[in-house]
């Protein structure tokens, strides 16, 4: 009577269904996303992790949704209630909420005024009534008179009635369907201050008296209407249109609705109690569940948006292109407590540190310190933190490099979101036991330059200053969402298992905490790794996990130098035969386009080896462990502009998108603040999502439309100043 899972899940993704069987038997099995997308093509049928999360998302929601079917088929049996028609509509229930819906007539409830009234026999008196409307309820209900309930008049029979009927017209599954419809097609959700808060949630001024369809309510807004509610600053509310027009005894459209799902009558002897009957529903019961059932639904739905979007960031933070592995300085800029300074090496290893007080104390003192930490160390880059002081810092350092010609290190400024929360965490505390918090922000900052990702997957994605509302949202699926976003970023990519950390290794497909620092102590007591095999000799790392693990680690000065690329060690021996047919070695394979290039994929299809997996070997043979990052690129801020009164109406800048939201991004120009270009502003042609155009780390060109120096808000557009790359179904949509 139920289709399979996997066949519901082919229609909702619209794939075949030895895809989805497939994959949900690997799943089950216990291999990753990452894993299955990129060695089991032939498998899936070559579904992409996109796919792959969207369908490993929908099989627990229907899992689930199978598991509360069968618990409601049981309860309705037990009470000798399921007839063939319930049972129909059950099994056709393709959501939680129609679910619901069907078992709530039948649902075990605390003992209610209904429920006294039917103990009291007073159901029939109300299906009577229904059932035939031309009877006159006062005459009717003296025949239920039992003062052993206390039903001592016609009245107080009919009073018992009425809480039966209520329950009638409220668990209408059908009924509420309708309802429901209609309430989120036409709700308007409303805020409103309270009073005496104005001046408490003068961040709140815009939604002081706001009203807009729930329908249509954008995240952010929703979002915001919720945290005003949640600190106290407002209340929230979902309204009808017709809500405080109506006279005290008209008929809204919801109750004709009812009126009509149960063919009321309007001139008949019980049409009046009927009638009344329904307004008490409509009021007391429905609409007040329904008006909290979809401001959670709205809430639920702006959570996902703002994850979505949350994620989308995160995504392309973590794969900014790294400038490399080259001796670089941090500086964690401050003023009264000085700018903090830390040498790295080309690996990430701390090689000195030291505190100036440029702007406190010695101007000439601190540019010898930088100019000797450049010398002695050969410096190649200079990482600046964009916090408090950081463009007065990045001056200091120009002055440096001014004044000391030999001296030849790019200087860049970087986000320094999260590093205080990797200064003070466990790992840190375990990495750099004797050196201080504010120091171990430095070395963070210098790190971040050379491999975001290999730096801030070391941080709470949380942290990392990327989302909007993200302590406002559901904190599980966030969490979720994210540790999956980082989970691809990192096996995209790659990981040295020679110099990786174990917050990278743990994020490795099948890996977790404990086998991470497993593998780092075994590096640490027996030195590097020299093959992929040598993992398997690392405490709990079996076959299975090595199976996972073994094709996103890289060996890149071992002895087999397939080690280094994303070749799978299951599919070495057909790169064998490979080189072998053309009488090569492997190392004179690696990275020869011409050799490859003259090579048929299909003439090692095979039993093991399908075309898709063959084709995959033969672009990684050509470009082995190619990082799928762009080019290192820095925005260049102006000189001059340091703080937010120097801006002025009209200047032009260059800056670095750090978030993109659904409204619009912001740009860092070198200020401390960032500013807010709006969705409007992005570009001369219609823009329908920002994020299909900008991305976070994406260096753009903007103009100052306004300043508000007092509120810390800058208005930035990018009209005219960018090339950028319209999606050819929003041009559509001009």
């Amino acid at each position: 009577m139920l289709l399979p899972i996997s066949t519901r899940l082919a229609n909702l993704l619209n794939v075949n269904q030895y895809q989805i069987e497939n994959t949900v038997a690997l799943l089950d099995d216990g291999a990753t996303v990452p894993f299955i997308a990129r060695y089991r093509k032939e498998v899936t049928g070559g579904l992409d992790d996109t796919q792959l999360r969207l369908l490993a998302e929908k099989l627990i929601y229907l899992r689930e949704l199978d598991e509360r079917r069968e618990t409601i088929l049981k309860s309705i049996i037990e009470q000798n209630k399921l007839t063939n028609e319930l049972e129909q509509a059950i099994y056709a229930a393709d959501n939680k909420t129609t679910l619901e819906d069907l078992y709530l007539p039948y649902k075990p409830k605390r003992r209610t005024k209904a429920q006294i009234a039917k103990e009291a026999g007073l159901e029939p008196l109300a299906l009577s009534l229904l059932e035939n409307q031309a009877q006159e309820p006062l005459v009717l209900a003296q025949n239920f008179i039992n003062p052993e309930f206390k039903i001592e008049t016609a009245q107080d029979a009919l009073d018992g009635a009425k809480y039966i009927m209520l329950d009638i017209f409220a668990e209408n599954a059908g009924l509420l369907a309708i309802l429901r419809n209609k309430l989120t097609n036409e709700g308007l959700i409303t805020a409103k201050i309270i009073a005496g808060k104005e001046e408490d949630g003068s961040k709140f001024t815009d939604y002081f008296n706001h009203q807009e369809l729930i329908k249509s309510i954008p995240s952010h807004r929703a979002l915001a209407i919720l945290r005003g509610n949640n600190e106290g600053i407002l209340s929230i509310a979902l309204e009808y249109p017709e809500l405080h027009t109506l006279a005290r005894n008209e008929t809204s459209n919801f109750e004709q609705l009812i009126i009509n799902e149960f063919e009321i009558s309007q001139h008949l002897a019980a049409s009046s109690w009927l009638r009344d009957c329904v307004r008490l529903a409509w009021k007391a019961k429905i609409y007040p569940s329904l008006e909290n059932e979809l401001i959670n639904a709205m809430r639920e739905q702006s959570d996902e948006e703002a994850i979505r979007v949350f994620a989308t960031n995160l995504h392309n933070l973590l794969l900014q292109a790294p400038a490399g592995g080259k001796t670089t300085i941090g500086l964690d800029p401050g003023i009264r407590t000085g700018v903090k300074i830390a040498v790295i090496d080309n690996t990430g290893k701390l090689l000195a540190t030291n505190t100036i007080y440029p702007f406190t104390r010695s101007k000439e003192e601190a540019i010898t310190t930088i100019a000797k930490l450049c010398q002695t160390y050969n410096a190649e880059l200079i990482s600046i933190g964009n916090g408090t002081a950081s463009r007065e810092t990045e001056q200091l350092v120009k002055e440096v490099c001014q004044k000391h010609k030999e001296i030849s290190a790019q200087i860049v400024v970087v986000s320094e979101a999260g590093a205080s929360v990797y200064s003070a965490s466990e790992f840190a505390a375990k990495e750099f036991p004797e050196l201080d918090v504010s120091l171990r922000g430095a070395v963070s900052i210098a790190r971040r330059l050379q491999d975001p990702l290999a730096e801030l997957v070391k941080i709470d994605p949380k942290s990392i200053g990327v989302g909007q509302y993200q302590h406002d949202v559901n904190q599980s699926k966030l969490a979720t969402s994210l540790g999956n976003v980082v989970e691809d970023c990192v096996n995209a990519v790659g990981v040295d298992i020679n110099t990786a950390s174990a917050p990278l290794l743990s994020r490795v497909s099948g890996l977790n905490n404990i086998i991470a620092n497993n593998i780092v102590n075994y590096r640490d007591k027996n030195g590097k790794f020299t093959n992929r095999k040598e993992l398997t000799k690392v405490s709990r790392l079996g076959e299975k996990t090595f199976e996972q693990c073994a094709g996103f680690l890289r060996i890149n000065d071992g002895a087999n130098p397939l080690d280094k690329s994303a070749v799978h060690p299951e599919s070495y021996q057909l790169v064998e035969q490979i080189a072998a047919k053309l009488n090569v070695p492997i190392i004179d394979l690696i990275g020869n386009s011409q050799l490859i290039n003259s090579i048929k994929a299909t003439d090692f299809v095979s039993e093991k080896y399908g075309l898709p997996t063959i084709q995959d070997i033969l672009k990684e043979l050509e470009k082995p462990g190619r990082d799928p990052r762009g080019e290192f690129k820095t925005a260049q801020f102006k000189d001059g502009i340091n703080e937010i009164r120097d801006l002025q109406i009209g200047m032009e800048l260059e800056g670095v998108v750090t978030n993109v939201a659904n409204f619009g991004a912001f740009v860092d120009i070198g200020v401390h603040q960032d500013g807010l270009v709006h969705i409007s502003a992005i570009a001369d042609q219609f823009v329908a999502n920002p994020n299909d155009v900008l991305k976070v780390g994406q260096i753009v060109k903007v103009r100052v439309e306004e300043v508000d120096e007092k509120r810390k808000r800058i208005a930035l557009t990018m009209k005219g100043l960018n090339k950028l790359k319209i999606p050819v179904t929003q041009k559509n949509n001009e």
